[in-house]
């Protein structure tokens, strides 16, 4: 973590929300089964892991930029579960580039909810290790979670939210700078993404420059991960450190 850590807005103002979400994930896309072994809390395996969950505590913009498997989707989730179930934010709000930075979704077969099912999974599977299928289903319904991709964020004024942008390296500068406005008042965003990884053309993706940028902020934490912090098998990082 580049600087040290601040505490902004301890305790967040809750106001209830019942409306409905546009986004329901398909029935088979969270897998029922969680609900007997979902993760209640979660620890940190490396020293960045564990300072990039100090920073989503005390800060209320962070950015986690690392390899994959270094469990940055995860821990925003997890942390947006946490901040939810305390009572901290009314809803948490989940976003990435669908596939490109172009949002092409037209030739997928199905409605909207099918076109975007297979760039969401890995969101849905974080949610359901967390919080049990049936439960993240209920919230999903009511509007608690809500999961969009980034192309229908512009415009909004996220307040009382947790909002986790994952797969930022699919974002041009632009998206970038339009998705960091959204930040509302007693709200959280966490920004995760690899710059090495991004399916753009090379110079299109903006999240290195934003990282870079906004590392200048006292009351903005970014986060850099390395190999040391890859957490799934060995030869990730092995093969992540030649590649």
């Amino acid at each position: 973590m580049s600087k040290k850590t601040k505490k902004n807005n301890p305790q967040m103002h809750v106001i209830h929300n019942k409306g409905q979400s546009d986004w329901h994930p398909l029935d088979d896309q969270i897998d029922g089964r969680r609900d007997q072994k979902y993760v209640k809390n979660i620890k940190p395996r490396s020293d960045g892991q564990a300072q990039l969950m100090e920073a989503i505590d005390c800060f209320n913009l962070c950015l986690a930029v690392g390899p994959a498997g270094t469990g940055k989707t995860y821990i925003a989730i997890s942390k947006a579960v946490e901040a939810l179930e305390k009572g901290h934010v009314e809803r948490i709000v989940l976003s990435r580039p669908a596939m490109e930075a172009g949002e092409s979704l037209g030739y997928l077969p199905g409605d909207m909810n099918e076109k975007m099912a297979p760039y969401l999974r890995p969101l849905y599977d974080a949610l359901g290790d967390r919080m049990g299928g049936k439960k993240v289903r209920q919230y999903i319904d009511e509007g608690t979670i809500e999961i969009a991709p980034v192309g229908f964020m512009r415009g909004r004024t996220l307040n009382n939210a947790f909002v986790v942008i994952d797969e930022a390296q699919n974002c041009t500068y632009g998206q970038l700078k339009m998705l960091l406005s959204r930040l509302g008042w007693h709200s959280k965003m966490v920004v995760t993404g690899d710059p090495d990884q991004s399916d753009l053309l090379e110079g299109i993706s903006g999240l290195a420059d934003v990282s870079k940028k906004l590392d200048k902020l006292p009351n903005v934490s970014v986060n850099y991960l390395g190999k040391q912090d890859i957490v799934r098998h060995p030869l990730v990082a092995e093969m992540l450190g030649v590649l």
